[in-house]
């Protein structure tokens, strides 16, 4: 299976200085395989998963920092993903990263940490402990760590998400070499490991 056709200047586009000189770099170059990848696996998902998803691209603002990674995300809706819980392929410097997120702005966080917290067991036996980085706290100094998917992380996950600005954003990630031979076979197969917590997510809120 070919790979998802990302190249190691793509990556290195999130290590330019200026903020319209990253951006240029990153619509040229990141953005139209983002915008494929999100196309084309949007229905491979939906049939994987046995739910709807509509893509969506990354909409950078403009700000004073310059964006250190961007992305695709499938989520419920074809209006928008920000206020849902949404699957996400994130490029950065490091590689790429499959993710589950919920951002601030997604309705009924609360019900959602309080259906993780009251999940969290039978989390723990559908991941059987398999290793997830956390992203929410992220710094892009290096590859967050790996975390085994038990008890402990559910309940500081349903923690975070339950307060008044929580996120939820974790998932895994491809160092670059990886990421180069990275195909949509094993991306798939990682959002269908992320499907017992995504599911629960989206249940929540039905």
């Amino acid at each position: 299976m070919a790979s998802l056709g990302f190249r190691r200047d793509d990556f290195s586009v999130f290590s330019i200085d200026g903020f319209s000189n990253r951006m240029g770099a990153i619509y040229a170059q990141v953005r139209p395989k983002l915008i494929g990848i999100g196309a084309s696996l949007a229905p491979q998902l939906s049939r994987k998963l046995n739910m709807e998803f509509f893509p969506h691209v990354a909409k950078h603002a403009r700000t004073t920092v310059s964006p250190s990674e961007s992305w695709c995300a499938w989520g419920p809706s074809p209006k928008g993903y920000r206020r849902y819980a949404y699957l996400a392929l994130c490029v950065s410097s490091h590689g790429l990263h499959a993710r589950t997120v919920v951002k601030t702005e997604a309705d009924h966080r609360a019900a959602m940490a309080r259906a993780i917290e009251g999940r969290g067991s039978e989390l723990s036996q559908a991941f059987k402990g398999t290793a997830v980085s956390l992203y929410h706290a992220w710094d892009f100094a290096a590859m967050p760590a790996p975390n085994p998917a038990t008890q402990p992380l559910w309940d500081g996950l349903a923690a975070t998400l339950s307060k008044k600005n929580g996120v939820l954003d974790l998932g895994f990630g491809w160092p670059l070499q990886a990421a180069l031979k990275l195909d949509s076979f094993e991306l798939l197969d990682a959002y269908c490991e992320l499907e017992p917590l995504y599911r629960i997510l989206r249940s929540a809120v039905a």
